[in-house]
């Protein structure tokens, strides 16, 4: 079982930026694929951003220029930097983790945007 903890949300101000951090545990194996998800009140989940164990990475458009996912596999981690931060970027974002055919999610950490 895979356990994956969110950290690094907050409140920010339009302009602004927020790193946030994801730690993986619970298994001896590494995800395959990490990535950041985020659901705003009302609306569905969706992409962010996500990583491969050997770096390939793929964003949503809409995040394509302003966010930056990185990974350290030795520290089983995954990060997000937001830069250039919008109101409509307020969302409760969401580590996500495959592993082989498994999804595994965090709880998510609240990203408030204020304008």
């Amino acid at each position: 079982q895979v356990q994956l903890v969110e950290s690094g949300g907050g409140l920010v101000q339009a302009g602004g930026s927020l790193t946030l951090s994801c730690a993986a545990s619970g298994s001896r194996f590494s995800l395959n694929v990490m990535g950041w998800y985020r659901q705003a009140p009302g609306k569905q989940r969706e992409l962010v951003a996500t990583i491969t164990y050997g770096g390939r990475t793929n964003y949503a458009e809409s995040m394509k220029g302003r966010f930056t996912i990185s990974r350290d596999n030795a520290k089983r981690a995954v990060y997000l930097q937001m830069n250039s931060l919008k109101p409509e970027d307020t969302a409760i974002y969401y580590c996500n983790g495959l592993l082989g055919s498994v999804n595994y999610w965090g709880q998510g950490t609240q990203v408030t945007v204020s304008s």
